[in-house]
């Protein structure tokens, strides 16, 4: 019985530590060839229509799509996740005025995540080198053997894929048990496709557009206190998140969290402020957001968040000061 619990928690263990991470697919529903770029490092070392990238273990991530036909505009994107363990899909839609943006699909648990498809690639973030699932022209068979044995001294040695534990366990019979258990996976013959660096996509030789002044807020003409503010699918994503956390403190975590990795505008701080119940969580958060503000001298318009006129002469103060 000792014995019997004894494993269950080992497996435990193991299987809460491969629900810590997060998967992320993104596809084109037009078959159109894509570059994924998360965070600034690039995924698939060649364009393709459907990438699937796995052990992702923070909440945000910075998405770029960069498509193989270089007159189609990339797309930028914040990944947002709730909690661990899941698996979310985006898909890259053309809206009507031909715009193409990417557009969240579905959740679902790691647990219930259907396996990669054999056209999809599939990349481990943070490997060394991309990792690709080609599709299948042969296949492997991988078995790995997990065998516990017992002496009659009450000595247990358990072997799980070549790892051994040794362990010393009273009031046990001397019994041998062995489980087998047997994993197909699908390879190609074509050469070791899985370990080679592949060369990065040609965009084509056409030198890059020449830059534009972009007016992010209309009417604005003062100084940018950062580049470029969130766009509106993202920040309401960001609210969501926000209010669906539970306690004012949680809120105020994750509302610092999303404001000082991006850039917002004025009323998009004005719009998280008034998730907040009480006035001094509200302070503290526009105190933080002023340095991630696009259009500071519109700053003035947080205050419509405050319920008594001190708040709103205290952020004065402070943005004075600093």
């Amino acid at each position: 019985m000792k014995k019997t619990v004894l494993i269950i928690i080992l497996l435990s263990l193991g299987l809460k530590g491969m629900t810590q991470t997060n998967n992320l697919i993104v596809f084109d529903q037009q078959g159109e060839q894509f570059t994924a770029i998360l965070n600034g490092v690039r995924q698939n070392a060649t364009p393709q229509t459907n990438v699937k990238v796995t052990g992702l273990n923070a909440n945000t991530y910075k998405l770029k799509l960069i498509f193989a036909d270089s007159s189609k505009p990339a797309i930028d994107k914040t990944i947002f996740y709730n909690q661990m363990g899941t698996e979310e899909t985006y898909n890259v839609v053309v809206k009507n005025n031909g715009e193409r943006v990417l557009r969240y699909v579905s959740m679902v648990p790691l647990a219930q995540a259907a396996p990669a498809d054999p056209n999809q690639t599939v990349i481990v973030y943070g490997a060394p080198q991309p990792t690709y699932q080609q599709p299948a022209q042969g296949s492997t068979t991988v078995v790995q053997q997990t065998t516990t044995t017992t002496d009659p001294n009450g000595a247990m040695n358990i072997n799980m894929g070549g790892m051994n534990v040794g362990m010393n366990v009273t009031g046990m019979n001397g019994v041998t048990q062995q489980t087998t258990v047997t994993t197909t996976t699908t390879t190609s013959n074509t050469g070791d496709m899985y370990n080679q660096q592949a060369p990065p996509p040609n965009y084509g030789n056409q030198p890059p557009p020449p830059p534009q002044n972009v007016q992010y807020v209309e009417g604005y003409n003062g100084p940018a206190g950062c580049p470029m503010p969130m766009q509106h699918d993202d920040y309401e994503s960001a609210k969501n998140s926000i209010a669906a956390k539970d306690f004012e403190n949680t809120k105020l975590d994750m509302a610092k969290q999303i404001t000082g990795s991006n850039c917002l505008t004025a009323s998009q701080v004005r719009g998280i402020m008034k998730l907040f119940t009480f006035e001094n969580t509200k302070l503290e958060y526009a105190k933080f957001a002023y340095a991630h503000t696009y259009d500071k001298s519109n700053y003035f318009k947080v205050n419509d968040a405050f319920q008594f006129d001190s708040s709103a002469s205290e952020l004065s103060n402070y943005i004075s000061s600093h």
